[in-house]
């Protein structure tokens, strides 16, 4: 079964999807989750709290689907495709790791508010008494490098370090290709998701075929 804390984050992200995030109620929160208000502010201090644990599981699990996207594609020589078809899907699928992988947050997203000074005392923070750190958005160069650096880890096996530069510029290439698709698709007729990231990826590998 999930932790209170779990069924919380799944409650609100299907409440999310619902409306937008300023419309979104704390105490239909913990209802929806089976849990008390106070279980509610417990896990997360409030509504601050929440969204930032929200943001997080976003970056989180966009982070560990690159290594689940690459599977056994590390001696295939289409990872890096598999890695732009992965940030078009997550992108396209979840407004928050869109919106953390290009740093445009719309008005219906989580914004937490501006940092507060870390506290140690229990006489602030939030309602368990625990310290609130200072905290800001996240930026895409903080989502793009470790996304890179996540992929180049996952397929560098079999590659002398000598091809790991290569390697790495090949995974930007993907990353950003990827991206700029999920961010303004084709307004042509419809087409697999993901195709022009494909092609164009493939383009790339090509001019360095010893990624």
């Amino acid at each position: 079964m999930p932790t209170a804390r779990e069924a919380l984050l799944d409650t609100a992200v299907s409440a999310l999807a619902a409306r937008p995030w300023g419309e979104v109620r704390m105490r239909e929160v913990a209802g929806a989750a089976g849990v008390s208000r106070q279980t509610l502010y417990n896990e997360f201090g409030g509504k601050d709290g929440l969204g930032r644990a929200l943001i997080g599981r976003a970056a989180d699990d966009y982070l560990a689907g690159i290594d689940e996207a690459l599977g056994t594609h590390a001696v295939t020589g289409q990872g890096p495709v598999e890695l732009a078809l992965w940030t078009v899907r997550a992108a396209r699928g979840n407004a928050l790791v869109k919106a953390l992988l290009t740093g445009f947050w719309g008005d219906g997203l989580p914004r937490p508010g501006p940092p507060r000074p870390p506290v140690t005392d229990g006489s602030a923070g939030d309602r368990a008494g625990r310290p609130v750190s200072p905290w800001a958005l996240p930026t895409p160069a903080g989502m793009l490098t470790p996304a890179r650096d996540r992929a180049v880890a996952a397929l560098r096996g079999g590659h002398p370090p000598e091809d790991v530069t290569r390697l790495e510029t090949v995974c930007e290439i993907a990353l950003r290709i990827g991206l700029s698709y999920a961010v303004a698709p084709p307004v042509a007729a419809p087409s697999p998701v993901g195709s022009d990231a494909v092609r164009l990826v493939r383009e790339a590998l090509a001019r360095h075929p010893a990624c």
